[in-house]
């Protein structure tokens, strides 16, 4: 059984979670103070709403409305979801709001709506999401999209859809100005974009899991000739009863069509299931094996 870490470690993992949180949130004030106030813009959700009433009673209220706003949001976590994500969640709004207000006489950037739209949205899906990637948060939102997730059943992408349609609505009305709230509403899809590709990170990547009637001969001419390492799980056919070995492989995207060819020509029978990856976390001294690299066993046989 490994070794648990340290407490060294942990306290050191979470005070390096806490400066990446401060980062972020200093991205993401950034971009409202010098792109998205300068121009009208808002963001989705609680800092759109923030935004609104700010355009309203006066920019200088901006920290305080997002403050008050996620009070309600931060008790819901506390009773809903785990104390530990309160605390992070807590830390990036006081710390964004703080940042909001230092950055009260940044310059503003006043351009181009497309170069303000995508450098804008830019920069604040980095930060948002650095935050989210240590365990913060800056939208109450999520946090009711997630509990009507568990009673309704639907998805968090949906509810958080629906509320931020409603929020860019609600500003075009409120100032009859429908061009702001969709330039509004396209940085918001260009900052969610960014967004993810902060959190799932540039790498594409697929599993793999293939069914084969001579998976030993299929799984070393994978090792051989694409050198990758994969994973043997014993299997059972729900109809036949018949016990089979199943390979799974975690492979680049780029490589996925040689992987289908070199299957299909050893086993042109051969049951492949593929998706995609959000995330893959590796011990000490793993990592995702390329091809053309030393020839190892990544994953061992089960």
């Amino acid at each position: 059984m490994p070794n648990p870490p340290s407490k060294s470690k942990m306290t050191w993992h979470h005070i390096m979670s806490f400066v990446w949180i401060v980062v972020g949130s200093f991205f993401a004030a950034a971009s409202i103070k010098i792109f998205l106030v300068p121009n009208q813009l808002i963001d989705g959700g609680v800092v759109g709403v923030a935004l609104i009433l700010a355009r309203i009673f006066g920019d200088n209220y901006l920290p305080y409305f997002l403050v008050l706003l996620t009070i309600p949001f931060l008790h819901l976590a506390y009773t809903s979801i785990r104390r530990t994500f309160v605390i992070h969640m807590f830390v990036a709004v006081v710390v964004f709001a703080g940042f909001l207000y230092l950055l009260e006489s940044a310059p503003h950037f006043i351009g181009d709506p497309l170069e303000v739209i995508v450098i804008g949205g830019a920069i604040l899906g980095v930060g948002v999401g650095i935050i989210i990637r240590n365990g913060g948060c800056l939208d109450g939102t999520e946090i009711l999209a997630i509990l009507i997730n568990r009673k309704k059943g639907f998805t968090v992408g949906q509810v958080v859809l629906f509320i931020n349609i409603f929020v860019f609505g609600a500003y075009g009305w409120i100032f009859q100005d429908w061009h702001i709230a969709i330039r509004s509403l396209i940085m918001y899809v260009v900052a969610f974009k960014m967004l993810d590709l902060v959190i799932v990170g540039l790498e594409e990547l697929k599993s793999v899991l293939i069914v084969s009637s001579k998976p030993k001969e299929l799984g070393e001419v994978i090792m051989s000739e694409l050198g990758l390492g994969l994973t043997i799980m014993h299997g059972k056919g729900g109809f036949s009863g018949e016990s089979r070995e199943i390979l799974f492989i975690i492979i680049e995207r780029l490589d996925l069509a040689e992987l289908k060819d070199i299957i299909l020509r050893e086993d042109p029978s051969a049951f492949m299931a593929i998706e995609n990856l959000h995330e893959v976390v590796y011990g000490k001294h793993g990592h995702v094996p390329y091809k053309k690299k030393a020839r190892r066993k990544f994953f061992s046989k089960s």
